[in-house]
């Protein structure tokens, strides 16, 4: 037997419960991976508490919970050459991360990449949903050398890898946040501005010249606020609604990404280019808090659970 977070009604981190489950075996095209993390996603919490959107993800119950790991390959089914026994991977499973084992199938739905050696297991685990949201975000915008970038949610989970990457594209970045973490993102050269009503004014007093983008990842309120500004509907991205966001913006994601755009994030932390903040860590046997305090939105940085 191994151990599994599962849930059968849709509801809070109440539902989550660890259970032991048979243990799964790799089949034909699969791998099974020993997870040692999973990094947690405002997502994983939007899918097992609201139906409408498990639905669109293809997630019935009873389900597992998580999406992003990182771990060892321990068994690797018939017809799989890219991958051995021993290799130290990280990726993607929606819905069943959380999990001792994990069979996913590189070649489907799933993603599976080695992790490089000078990466640990907490920080690989970060790396999948954050980081190809974050990348599809700025790349929407096309953010570039020069460019004035305002990022909303810039201390969340997808915010530091979004800060990062347009520091590294050689913008300026004003990150929206609680004055709470206006050290905490000085760490990684942005300029922080409070969130809430009066965002545009205060904006324009820090830059007069204005902004020429804009990556919202936290609601619609930064991405308001560049139209305000004047920034073309064009130049300015949101991740956080539907088909059709306000003013014509470009709605995105991860799905909007690409797999290299992992491949570049995990070159640049291997580089000391990127740092991968971990907010806090919580075993197993703790889902329950460790989604808490991740669905609070207040955390600087990522959560990791460990097994």
């Amino acid at each position: 037997m191994s151990r599994a977070v599962v849930y059968e009604t849709f509801g809070g981190p109440e539902v989550l419960e660890l259970r032991e489950v048979p243990e799964p075996h790799a089949g034909t095209g699969e791998v099974r991976v020993r997870v040692a993390a999973v990094g947690l996603n405002p997502m994983d919490w939007v899918l097992s508490s609201m139906p409408e959107m498990a639905q669109q993800f293809g997630i019935t119950l009873p389900s597992g919970f998580a999406t992003d790991f990182a771990g060892t390959v321990d068994e690797v089914g018939e017809g799989v050459s890219d991958f051995a026994v021993g290799d130290r991977v990280y990726g993607t499973a929606t819905g069943r991360a959380a999990a001792d084992f994990l069979v996913v199938a590189p070649e489907g739905a799933d993603t599976l990449l080695r992790t490089p050696a000078e990466i640990n297991d907490q920080v690989a685990s970060t790396l999948p949903v954050a980081g190809l949201t974050a990348s599809a975000a700025l790349a929407a915008i096309d953010v570039k050398a020069g460019d004035t970038v305002l990022i909303g949610g810039a201390a969340g989970g997808v915010g530091v890898f979004a800060v990062q990457l347009a520091k590294l594209a050689g913008a300026r970045v004003i990150g929206t946040a609680s004055e709470s973490t206006f050290d905490f993102l000085r760490r990684f050269g942005v300029d922080p501005v409070t969130y809430g009503a009066g965002l545009e004014e205060r904006v324009r007093a820090m830059v007069p010249d204005g902004v020429s983008g804009a990556a919202d990842l936290h609601g619609t309120e930064a991405a308001e606020a560049a139209l305000a500004l004047g920034v073309p509907p064009e130049r300015i991205s949101t991740i956080a609604v539907g088909p059709n966001p306000p003013g014509g913006v470009r709605p995105t994601g991860g799905f909007d990404a690409h797999p290299e755009d992992l491949e570049r994030i995990s070159n640049a932390i291997v580089a000391g280019e990127i740092t991968v903040p971990i907010a806090a860590t919580f075993p197993i046997e703790q889902i329950r808090e460790a989604v808490r305090v991740q669905a609070d939105r207040h955390v600087h940085g990522k959560i990791v659970v460990g097994l």
